[in-house]
């Protein structure tokens, strides 16, 4: 058994006389790691309502991953990032060489799996599930939306392993050391860990989230979380996103932002609109 910066190899093993090397990457476990932790968040929270079975959360756990994957290499296939574009690695090369089997849009552990697509996907998960065991749609999503950022605080420490998801160089004591930076910044060392900034942000949101849910879920109605999670996440990944070193729109601002965006501003506007009258009787005078 030998530890890796990127896995734990254990072997090598003598199988029908070939050797093998089993390697399990950092990267995955730590995303296998987060995907359970949030799921037994869920569960958690299932257990405190009446009309919730929990073991819904692990039946359902299958669909909710596997479409998140799908989704998650769908969206890097059809916008990729600015260094698999450099790579040659188009939204047009991809579909192009669907059957390369180093690079190809089905090769999902060479990279290119993005957060937006897991979430759209995971979100079809479940409405599919719910759909078929004729379950309460909203409530389920609002409870998966306060712990997919536990899942996601915990799975970006899986870019802390592979030494990606950084920012621009700064000299701050925090500044993420990165081995093999791009060439433009090969005078550079320490660059800011964007992924911590995410990570720590995601924790906060989740324990905000929470409290909210367990002392006034009453108050609000279904969806609302879903709607407050989107806010939350879109608004510091469009914050975040200044910071990055890769952009792929003019100006400084990606597809990553515009995305983000539009998301968290049309989420507000459904909050407020959902919530119109309270605000109305609150902003009117006496």
């Amino acid at each position: 058994m030998t530890f890796h910066r990127r896995g734990l190899e254990i072997g090598p093993f003598n199988l029908f006389g070939l050797e093998i090397n089993p390697t399990f990457h950092w990267y995955g476990l730590i995303i296998v790691g987060g995907i359970l932790a949030a799921a037994w968040l869920v569960a958690w929270m299932a257990r405190r309502e009446k009309d919730k079975d929990p073991d819904h959360v692990w039946n359902g756990l299958i669909w909710v991953v596997a479409l998140a994957v799908i989704f998650a290499r769908l969206w890097h296939v059809l916008f990729p990032s600015v260094s698999s574009v450099e790579a040659g690695r188009t939204a047009q090369w991809y579909l192009t060489h669907p059957f390369d089997l180093h690079d190809g849009p089905f090769i999902i552990w060479n990279g290119g799996l993005s957060i937006f697509g897991a979430v759209l996907g995971g979100a079809l998960g479940v409405a599919l599930y719910a759909r078929k065991h004729r379950l309460d749609l909203l409530g389920w999503l609002d409870m998966a939306a306060i712990s997919v950022p536990l899942g996601q605080a915990i799975g970006r420490w899986g870019n802390f392993v592979n030494e990606e998801l950084y920012g621009k160089p700064t000299d701050l004591p925090w500044g993420l050391r990165i081995s093999n930076p791009p060439a433009e910044y090969a005078g550079e060392t320490h660059f800011h860990p964007l992924f911590l900034y995410e990570s720590l942000w995601n924790l906060a949101s989740v324990a905000v989230l929470l409290v909210v849910w367990l002392r006034w879920r009453d108050r609000l109605k279904k969806g609302d979380f879903v709607l407050l999670y989107t806010i939350s996440y879109g608004t510091v990944r469009f914050l975040l996103e200044f910071l990055r070193i890769e952009v792929t729109l003019s100006g400084g601002v990606n597809v990553s932002q515009t995305f983000s965006l539009g998301a968290a501003i049309l989420a507000a506007l459904l909050l407020a609109y959902r919530h119109r009258r309270a605000l109305w009787g609150r902003l009117r005078p006496a």
